[in-house]
C-alpha cells in the first residue's frame, strides 16, 4: 500500500488561496529573485506552493505568466527573474510522453480557439441550444462557442460591488453549468460568489455566501429538481442554492483540510463529491444535508474529479497516484486501475466523465495530454493524444448525444470528441 506521493499542484487551484489564506513563514532558498517571490507570490501562496511543485524553466515561465494575468505586481524583467529563481531553486524534469493504447473505438477530436488568447478556459458546459460555454478564468469572462458556425463570443463578468483587497485578481470564474432556460451559472473562485448570466439580456446576478469563511466556490451542478449544488474547495465546504428564492446554504464537510473538488448528481438526486486532499468521497443527503464520507484505501490518493456511470457507480481520477478509481456505493468496495501511460503519479489523471457505463478521462501530466477510454465490462483502456497538446485538461462533460467536450486550458482551446456508433451505443 502506498503511503505518500509527490505531486505538482496546478497554480489555478492554488490561486484560490488568495481569498484569505496568509503566507506561511517558511524560508525560501537564497538567490537572486527571492525578494521578488516574497513580495509578489507569498502574499497569496504559502512557500509550500513552490517546494511541492517542481518544473522545467518553460513550465515555471508559464506559471509566472498566469500569475501576471491575475495581477501579480511584476514587470517583464522581474517576471523573468522570478522564473529563473524558481527554476534554479525548484527544478523539475520534462513531462513524460503520452502513450497511445489501441482499441475498438475510433474517436475524432476537433478543436476551436477561444475568443481571447490567454483566457485559459477552465471548465466547459453544454447549453440546451447546443452551444458550448467555457469559463475564461484568467480574463474574467464566460465564452460561448457555436459549434455549427465556429463563432465565439465572450461575456465579461462583473466584479464584486464591494471593494476587497483581493479585487485586483478579478472574478476568477472556475466552473459553470447551464440551467433548463439557458442561463449560465458559474462559480467566481477568486471573488467568492456564485453568479448567473442571462445570455439573452446580459444581466448578471451574484449570489453571495452567507458565511465569511465560505471562500473559493469551485464546481457547480444541478440536480433533477433544479437545485444548484457546489463545492467550496479551500473552505472545506459544500453549498446549495435554491434558484426560485435565491437562498444560499453552506456546510462544512466532516474532514478538515479536505478540499472538496468535483461533484456529480446520482439518478436518485444525491450529490456525490470528491475531496482532493482529504482522500475521501462524500455523499450529501439533499434533505438533511448530512454528509457521509468514504475513505479511500491508499494514503497518497488525491481524487480530483468524479463521474457517475448509468448504474450510479462512482468513478474518480486519482491525480496524486495516477489511477482510475471505482467506488461501489452499494458495498463501499474500492477498485483501482493504474492509468495506461505508465507514468505513475506524473500522469496526473484529471478531467473525467461517463457516457452510459463507459468512463472517459484525461491524463493531464503527460505531453501531449491523453484522452483515455475505460470499458468497465472488459477492464480495457484505449487512448488518444489531444492534437493541441491539451495544456492540462481540467474538466470535460458529455453532451446528450454522447459527444465529449473538453476545456484545453493551457493552449486556449475547446475540444470536441466524436466517437463511432459503437461507442454511442453505450449511452442507451
Amino acid at each position: 500500500m502506498e503511503t505518500s506521493v509527490s505531486v505538482r499542484v496546478s497554480i489555478l487551484s492554488v490561486l484560490a488561496l488568495s481569498a484569505a489564506i496568509p503566507a506561511r513563514s517558511q524560508a525560501l532558498p537564497d538567490g537572486k529573485g527571492k525578494q521578488l517571490v516574497q513580495m509578489a507570490c507569498t502574499r497569496c501562496h504559502g512557500v509550500d506552493k513552490f517546494t511541492v511543485e517542481r518544473h522545467t524553466h518553460d513550465d515555471w515561465a508559464e506559471e509566472v505568466d498566469v500569475m501576471l494575468r491575475y495581477g501579480a505586481p511584476l514587470d517583464k524583467g522581474q517576471a523573468a527573474q522570478v522564473t529563473d529563481y524558481l527554476t534554479k531553486s525548484f527544478p523539475g524534469k520534462p513531462k513524460p510522453r503520452g502513450v497511445v493504447v489501441a482499441g475498438p473505438v475510433e474517436a475524432v477530436i476537433k478543436e476551436w480557439a477561444v475568443a481571447t488568447p490567454g483566457a485559459r478556459p477552465h471548465d466547459p458546459a453544454v447549453a440546451p441550444d447546443g452551444a458550448i460555454w467555457y469559463t475564461g478564468q484568467a480574463n474574467g469572462t464566460l465564452g460561448r462557442l457555436d459549434p455549427v458556425t465556429g463563432r465565439v463570443k465572450e461575456y465579461p463578468l462583473k466584479k464584486l460591488e464591494q471593494t476587497t483587497k483581493f479585487l485586483p485578481y478579478g472574478v476568477g470564474p472556475h466552473g459553470l453549468i447551464a440551467d433548463k432556460d439557458g442561463n449560465i451559472w458559474f462559480t467566481a473562485q477568486l471573488a467568492g460568489f456564485v453568479g448567473k448570466l442571462d445570455p439573452k439580456t446580459g444581466e448578471q446576478v451574484q449570489y453571495r455566501m452567507p458565511d465569511p469563511a465560505a471562500r473559493d466556490p469551485h464546481t457547480p451542478i444541478f440536480d433533477q429538481k433544479g437545485t444548484l449544488w457546489f463545492t467550496l474547495q479551500m473552505a472545506d465546504m459544500v453549498g446549495r442554492i435554491l434558484p426560485s428564492t435565491g437562498e444560499v446554504k453552506v456546510v462544512h464537510v466532516p474532514t478538515a483540510d479536505s478540499q472538496p473538488y468535483g461533484i456529480k448528481i446520482s439518478s436518485q438526486g444525491e450529490p456525490w463529491f470528491v475531496e482532493l486532499t482529504g482522500r475521501r468521497v462524500g455523499k450529501i443527503d439533499p434533505a438533511t444535508f448530512d454528509i457521509h464520507e468514504y475513505v479511500l484505501p491508499n494514503a497518497g490518493s488525491m481524487p480530483r474529479r468524479i463521474a457517475l456511470t448509468a448504474d450510479d457507480t462512482v468513478w474518480y481520477s486519482d491525480y496524486g497516484r495516477g489511477y482510475l478509481g471505482r467506488l461501489d456505493p452499494r458495498t463501499s468496495e474500492v477498485t483501482e486501475w493504474a492509468t495506461p501511460s505508465g507514468a505513475g503519479p506524473d500522469s496526473q489523471p484529471y478531467a473525467i466523465t461517463a457516457v452510459g457505463n463507459t468512463v472517459w478521462y484525461v491524463e493531464s501530466g503527460v505531453s501531449p495530454n491523453m484522452l483515455v477510454r475505460f470499458d468497465p465490462a472488459t477492464e480495457k483502456f484505449q487512448s488518444w493524444p489531444i492534437p493541441s497538446g491539451g495544456g492540462v485538461v481540467r474538466h470535460m462533460v458529455a453532451a446528450p448525444d454522447g459527444t465529449l467536450w473538453l476545456a484545453c486550458s493551457g493552449v486556449d482551446r475547446i475540444a470536441r470528441v466524436e466517437v463511432q456508433p459503437a461507442m454511442k451505443q453505450d449511452a442507451r
